[in-house]
């Protein structure tokens, strides 16, 4: 069955920010990544996680329930050159029936808030290797906190066509329940760490994150996907006719491991 991620896939893949070099380089060196280790992306989508793990690690399997955002990654894969991915439709209710091997990391983005937590954690504790961990990665937002302008007219325009909401980011109050999920897990041992990345926007590029989201993809616009996009434009360029876009993302990272013995 089609979810609304689907038709969002294309536009995921494109013009979803990367995480910045600094996760990548605390799990480089948290988990001695030296190109001989297993990775798992959980929850891959096009490989925002695994695509840029794959140099550090031996294989990474992606896995997702979304045929079109492994597509979407098999694309980008191919069109970099990057051959030790393996793209595996599924979700978190199948890992110990997926026969991987050994898993030395796990990588989970916001989809982490999507899954059955705590069996799926439980079920990590049985595929990981001995000094395995999970690392789960998200944008982050004081309650409160200002948004730039040229977010507020976003939102304006978004609650024209569709509900309300700000998607794409999660409280900080959030992110300590999170936390705590994982000292109760078999991976207790929590550290957690947090980046400012600043972002700069196009107005395509604007548009084309706002159809990265489920809740703003094609499907879910559907004959208004045309009028959305001119509306949005025009509100942008309005606000600002430079057509360019900055904010600063706070990214959490929580890395997740067995208490030592």
């Amino acid at each position: 069955m089609s979810t609304p991620f689907a038709s969002a896939a294309p536009y995921y893949a494109r013009y979803r920010p990367p995480y910045p070099q600094e996760f990548h380089t605390l799990l480089a060196d948290r988990f001695a990544l030296d190109g001989s280790q297993t990775v798992l992306d959980l929850g891959a989508g096009p490989g925002t996680l695994g695509l840029p793990l794959a140099p550090l690690a031996d294989h990474v399997y992606a896995v997702d329930p979304e045929p079109a955002m492994l597509a979407e990654g098999a694309r980008l894969a191919e069109e970099r050159g990057v051959a030790n991915i393996s793209w595996l439709r599924g979700d978190d209710a199948c890992i110990t029936r997926l026969c991987l091997p050994r898993i030395d990391l796990c990588v989970i983005g916001r989809a982490f808030r999507r899954m059955d937590r705590e069996p799926l954690l439980a079920d990590l504790d049985e595929v990981l290797a001995p000094r395995g961990g999970v690392a789960v990665v998200e944008s982050l937002r004081r309650p409160g906190d200002p948004l730039p302008a040229w977010l507020t007219v976003v939102a304006e325009v978004r609650a024209r066509f569709l509900d309300p909401g700000r998607p794409g980011q999660s409280d900080l109050d959030d992110w300590d329940d999170l936390v705590d999920l994982l000292a109760k897990s078999p991976l207790s041992r929590v550290e957690t760490h947090q980046w400012e990345q600043p972002v700069r926007h196009t107005v395509d590029e604007v548009i084309g994150l706002q159809l990265s989201f489920a809740s703003s993809g094609p499907d879910r616009l559907g004959d208004r996907m045309a009028a959305f996009e001119t509306e949005l434009r025009r509100a942008l360029l309005d606000h600002d006719p430079r057509g360019t876009y900055a904010r600063t993302l706070r990214i959490g990272a929580a890395v997740a491991t067995r208490p030592r013995r």
